[in-house]
């Protein structure tokens, strides 16, 4: 029996980036590089474990934009073509290269990974969400939300934004999953009092906050960060392991920065000439990495060696042993003072980590999960398990008060608000009230009013991702960060001022739903608290909802066959107009969303892989 636990946490996140009006938005290549090197890279080490029988427990945050997008049909196109390139020059590279046995080994390389990247997506019907699913079902992972659009709660100025961004992530988790999330990631680890109760309204039995967050916590914990604190609200506080998270973050002591491992910053995207890439780049000059990278980081220098994978995978094997040693050894330190409690080690990292920014990344957790069965002094558990065990055996949780803290430069909020992004949090804080107002000036909106304010409510959403702030504090790609917050802010000024003058442009509306169609259940009277758990805690409910109608068709826009298709649109439209909640199911045809919502009405097209369906009763059944 196990004398202690290692909770491993990965946060998978991304900002909104979906550019339906541009072909080649550098910005939406962020999350093809995250796809190829870390989410891909990542399940095929789970699923490669699961088939080893090999016993592992992790908890993945996956955040509501990144599900969106991972869920969209047009994304998904458009990373299956991006595949497509890459394969190609991969091809390329291998005849360039032909002269260079060890450039032409590496492009080899690139080359296998990619076909093995493609035939996961493939077999996965582009659908990654599944294959989380799958992984959920199978206990190999719990799978917990994060804020609606990762907005840095700590900083908005009213209660009820607070609420909307950690409702709509529920709703939307439940939508995608089917059940309630247990975990909560907070954005950046931004913790403020008064966030437990919103989560604890929800459901949510735990979250994840920065070491000084627990440390500094009223009074003291006689645990340090080794076993949870219960909040006012009851929901639990899990403090992150300092001497884990440097082992694998720290650029200077970290395993990421090993000189065998591959260097992030040599790419061919900025080094070949420019022709020969052009048909793999963005257009207009703009250069961008291709992730055909040939170098070792070698050490501080710029002269660099030829990247070796041998010698890389000798040292994953060497640092996963190294890690373990370090747990083992700090277990069996811990189990001694907290005693008849079990020790919990909470190792929280970004997602991206491994496989973007730290290229060998997977092999190393699947190399460190390998290891772990081997040894007797900790196993892997979930921070929601360990409160089960805790529950059952009837240890004492200390219940404190927990200060204001992050995880960013200076463990509070400089990194979201300082010279560089604070002029955005004015704008933002009179978005929030006018939303506010909004929504408790118009309780019961239907037709072209009730779509201009759940669009609205979805730019203040967009607006608010803390991802814009840390750019600009960053200063990496500061004028689009610049761009979306101006953007979205924009358009949601805009509907305020047509709703409240009742002068609704359609035209315009639908331009913009176009633009920005997530969370599409959304119902901005969230931003009201006219939204609440439902009695069995599994969905978010209007208090107002009378029932739904449902619409079976064989015939529903785009998809039309003998003329029925429009007279089914306008019906259940008017229906809808009409203050009735609809959902049509038909049949989904290329370049149709698989869901979409227009007001009160959804749409849900379902795709049916046989091919000998060809008429409506053989579809229902």
């Amino acid at each position: 029996m196990s004398s202690g636990y290692l909770a491993l946490v990965l946060h998978a996140h991304l900002p909104y980036v979906r550019h339906p009006e541009c072909q080649t938005a550098v910005a939406e290549r962020w999350l093809w590089e995250a796809l190829t090197e870390s989410y891909i890279p990542l399940l095929q080490t789970f699923f490669r474990l699961a088939d080893e029988k090999i016993p592992f427990r992790i908890t993945l945050s996956l955040s509501p934009p990144l599900i969106s997008m991972l869920g969209d049909p047009l994304l998904q196109d458009r990373y299956w073509k991006h595949l497509h390139l890459s394969l190609e020059l991969g091809a390329k590279e291998i005849a360039r290269n032909k002269g260079n046995p060890q450039l032409k080994n590496l492009a080899e390389f690139y080359l296998e990974r990619l076909e093995g990247i493609k035939k996961f997506y493939e077999e996965w019907g582009h659908d990654l969400i599944s294959a989380f699913r799958r992984l959920h079902r199978t206990g190999h992972i719990e799978v917990i939300t994060t804020a609606a659009t990762h907005g840095y709660l700590p900083l908005m100025v009213t209660e009820e934004a607070r609420k909307a961004q950690i409702a709509i992530s529920v709703e939307s988790f439940e939508k995608w999953f089917g059940f309630s999330p247990k975990g909560f990631w907070l954005p950046e680890c931004g913790y403020k009092p008064g966030i437990e109760k919103i989560l604890g309204e929800f459901g949510i039995k735990y979250f994840i906050v920065e070491t000084h967050g627990i440390l500094h916590a009223s009074p003291p914990p006689k645990d340090g960060v080794y076993a949870p604190l219960l909040t006012s609200s009851g929901v639990a506080a899990f403090g992150r392991d300092p001497d884990s998270s440097r082992q694998v973050w720290s650029s200077r002591e970290g395993y990421p920065g090993d000189f065998c491992y591959r260097e992030f910053y040599r790419d061919i995207g900025y080094e070949l000439d420019y022709d020969y890439l052009a048909p793999y780049l963005p257009g207009d000059g703009v250069r961008v990495d291709t992730g055909f990278k040939y170098y070792r980081i070698t050490g501080p220098g710029e002269e660099k060696q030829y990247y070796d994978p041998h010698l890389a995978m000798e040292k994953v094997r060497v640092h996963a042993g190294h890690f373990l040693f370090a747990r083992e050894k700090q277990i069996e330190h811990l189990s001694s003072h907290l005693s008849p409690k079990k020790p919990i080690i909470v190792a929280p990292y970004d997602a991206e980590l491994f496989g973007h920014w730290w290229f060998e990344g997977p092999l190393w957790l699947g190399e460190l999960i390998r290891r772990i069965p081997l040894q007797q002094t900790f196993s892997l558990t979930t921070p929601s398990d360990y409160l089960e065990e805790a529950r059952n055996k009837g240890w004492q949780l200390q219940q404190a008060e927990l200060p204001e803290s992050s995880w960013g430069l200076g463990g509070y909020h400089e990194v979201w608000l300082g010279p560089a992004n604070d002029w955005i949090y004015r704008h933002l804080h009179l978005a929030e009230k006018r939303m506010v107002e909004l929504a408790k000036s118009y309780p019961d909106s239907y037709g072209l009013q009730r779509r201009a304010l759940n669009q609205a409510a979805r730019e203040l959403l967009l607006a608010q991702s803390s991802d814009w702030a840390f750019i600009m504090h960053a200063g990496t790609v500061v004028e689009y960060a610049r761009q979306r917050v101006n953007d979205h802010l924009g358009r949601f000024t805009l509907l305020y001022h047509q709703i409240r003058n009742n002068d609704l442009d359609q035209e315009m509306l639908e331009f913009i739903e176009w633009l920005d169609p997530i969370f599409p259940c959304l119902d901005y009277r969230v931003y009201a608290d006219k939204i609440k758990k439902s009695a069995k805690n599994e969905v978010l409910v209007p208090r107002s909802s009378k029932g739904r109608v449902l619409v079976l068709t064989w015939e529903f826009p785009p998809r039309s066959i003998g003329g029925l298709s429009r007279h089914v649109a306008g019906l259940t439209q008017a229906l809808a107009e009409a203050g009735e909640a609809v959902d049509v199911i038909a049949p989904w045809v290329p370049g149709a969303p698989t869901f979409s919502q227009n007001g009160l009405l959804r749409v849900h097209r379902v795709r049916v892989d046989a091919e000998d369906i060809h008429d409506f009763l053989d579809w229902v059944f």
